[in-house]
């Protein structure tokens, strides 16, 4: 019988050998592959030291959200005071929140079928996984459901990661600056297509992280809870990609 070093050592050449086939491409998509081959077999042969990885994907989760608020509120004040008829633009957004509405209505009742019809992650083990206790939550009548959705502080709203507060502030932002005067509204208009752009660039940026992201969460969920939850992320993966292709063909085709 082999050696326990031998088949590791194979592993790891196998996977030093895809990387450097990988490099000369220099596609992310590649690279977030070759996160992920890395991340498994750490977190299989050394499953102390892989759990140290989470910080890794933590910090990428945290560069996601601060880019959400920003983009926001940027290409929907382009958007909409880039438009000279506020008018117009009022029937296109009723148009367009009606569309959404219906398609996204459509889209859960696919969604719930599908994962009703695999069981996704159904039998998955909870062992090792610490249950945190949930503070009690008072029940929100209807009055406190549509407050909620109104900002108090703008930068309260983004700190807090919630969007349709940021989203309800950019429209009446928008409106307001379509409103003003020409020389003021070109600049603040300007800005705004300025951050847009600097968000988009800035996205590009964080995305080279998400090797490091991808890697480091499945190093440390192999480490901690083996790999159980990785077949079940593949059924669930599988089942969303079903879930998609029939929501292509059923909805959005005929529409």
């Amino acid at each position: 019988a082999l050696p326990p070093a031998v088949p590791v050592a194979a592993r790891w050449l196998a996977i030093v050998a895809i990387a450097a086939a990988v490099a000369p491409r220099r596609s992310l998509t590649l690279w977030i592959v070759v996160s992920m081959l890395v991340g498994i077999e750490l977190g299989h042969d050394a499953p102390s030291v892989a759990m140290n990885f989470k910080v890794l994907s933590d910090a990428f989760l945290r560069l996601v959200k601060t880019i959400i608020a920003p983009l926001v509120f940027a290409t929907l004040v382009v958007g909409i005071a880039g438009h000279a008829d506020l008018k117009q633009v009022g029937r296109m957004g009723l148009k367009a929140l009606v569309y959404f509405e219906v398609v996204t209505t459509f889209a859960l009742f696919i969604g719930l079928a599908a994962i009703n019809l695999t069981k996704a992650g159904v039998g998955i083990s909870q062992a090792g996984v610490k249950e945190e206790a949930l503070a009690a939550v008072a029940p929100q009548s209807a009055a406190d459901i549509i407050l909620h959705i109104f900002p108090e502080n703008i930068a309260k709203s983004v700190a807090e990661g919630q969007v349709l507060q940021v989203v309800i502030f950019a429209i009446l932002f928008a409106i307001g600056l379509a409103l003003t005067p020409e020389r003021p509204r070109r600049v603040m208009l300007e800005f705004c297509e300025s951050l847009s752009e600097v968000m988009f660039k800035f996205t590009n940026v964080v995305m080279y992280f998400a090797p490091l992201g991808v890697g480091g969460a499945l190093a440390y969920t192999v480490g901690k809870m083996g790999f159980a939850p990785l077949l079940n992320a593949l059924q669930l993966l599988l089942t969303l990609y079903g879930a998609l292709i029939a929501f292509v063909l059923l909805i959005l085709l005929p529409v």
